[in-house]
């Protein structure tokens, strides 16, 4: 089984930019995903991308200010954040081996999560 690896949270402003990365240990799977879980709520999709990066799945929120990317080489995954709004603030979590939907919170793996807090 894969082991995850998210870094790169932090405490920014709004406007600010973030990069996320996603280490992985073993092998993935074709599509691997970004999910935010904010407060009390469920994990939400962010963004995924398949193994030579040419799909991608986003939300409109995340549309032109996310950019999400795979070095196959690093076996890691990559999540940059421009323009960050106070409404992206949770944790992040990197997500392989889908059993449903890219954009569903069923994978298999999943890594520990790192915060992003943006304040206004």
């Amino acid at each position: 089984q894969v082991h995850l690896v998210e870094s790169g949270g932090g405490l920014v402003q709004a406007g600010d930019s973030l990069r996320l990365s996603c280490a992985a240990s073993g092998p993935t799977s074709d599509i691997m995903a970004w999910f935010r879980q904010a407060g009390g709520k469920e994990r939400e999709f962010v963004m995924a991308i398949n193994r030579n990066g040419r799909s991608t799945f986003s939300t409109s929120s995340n549309s032109g200010r996310f950019v999400i990317s795979r070095d196959n080489a690093k076996n890691a995954m990559y999540l940059q954040m421009n323009n960050l709004k106070p409404e992206d603030t949770g944790i992040y979590f990197c997500a392989s081996n889908p059993r449903g939907p890219a954009t569903r919170n069923t994978y298999e793996s999943w890594g520990q999560g790192t915060r992003v807090t943006v304040s206004s």
